[in-house]
């Protein structure tokens, strides 16, 4: 690491790459570093080179998804993190990747999302939200900008998909990683808020393990039916080695 790069770090942090995207991102184990299902969902969001584009990135955590997707998508981000630590974070990988002019981060509650952004303003919406609910007797993470990360603690899931309604256009995409366990209360509740599912894809840790996520694409006010459940993928081999295709998602093909 260069002295050059010392300068954006604060202690406990470190610069990670995401070679197939040519990104570097500030990660910190101490409070969030981001995980296969950050690349996963950016890879599965569809291409756009509108100029024009607004994307607005939910629970953006460090930011690692939406910086993931500035070669595949044109136009302007905006991360909204609600953990001030985080979103500082985010900030110091925007101007680590020279990408300011392109990226505004906003430590923001998305339960507030509407004081600072417009409705029906985004063109794309990403997320990748807490995926457990707030039981009384679920076992939470005592690091609480993990517990935050992972547990509906601040937001849940009917605050996560009407945050995303609102801002997305008509005929706006939505992108969402979640458990599969979860996927009937998802698919009910997004229909609720006129977010029309039209692509799935179940993640498999190895080839003859269940699925333990999924990617979901909606539609706002998209017509009713059509899904496509398009093929899976499988992260590893027998042998715990990335696949092909997750290799080519790391480090470029």
């Amino acid at each position: 690491m260069s002295e050059q790069d010392d300068q954006f770090l604060k202690a406990g942090e470190r610069i990670d790459q995401l070679y197939s995207q040519d990104v570097r991102i500030i990660q910190s184990p101490e409070v969030f570093s981001f995980s296969l299902d950050a690349v996963l969902l950016a890879d599965f969001v569809m291409p756009s080179q509108k100029s024009a584009n607004q994307i607005i990135d939910l629970c953006a955590g460090n930011g690692a998804i939406s910086l993931f997707l500035h070669a595949k998508l044109a136009g302007h981000f905006t991360q909204v993190e609600l953990q001030p630590r985080l979103a500082d974070m985010a900030k110091r990988s925007v101007a680590l990747n020279q990408l300011e002019q392109r990226y505004t981060v906003l430590n923001l509650d998305i339960k507030d999302i509407f004081t600072n952004l417009t409705k029906d303003s985004a063109d794309i919406v990403v997320c990748n939200p807490p995926y457990f609910t707030d039981l009384p007797n679920s076992k939470k993470n005592p690091n609480q900008y993990l517990a935050i990360a992972r547990h509906e603690l601040t937001i849940n899931l009917g605050g996560v998909l009407t945050a995303m309604s609102g801002l997305l256009k008509m005929n706006g995409r939505g992108y969402l990683v979640h458990r599969p366990d979860r996927l009937a209360e998802i698919l009910q509740q997004a229909t609720k808020y006129r977010l029309m599912p039209k692509r799935i894809r179940f993640i498999h840790p190895k080839p003859d393990r269940e699925a333990n996520m999924v990617l979901i694409e909606f539609i706002k006010d998209g017509r009713p039916g059509g899904i496509r459940i398009v093929p899976p993928l499988v992260v590893s081999t027998d042998e715990n080695e990335y696949t092909q295709e997750v290799q080519a998602m790391l480090y470029g093909k």
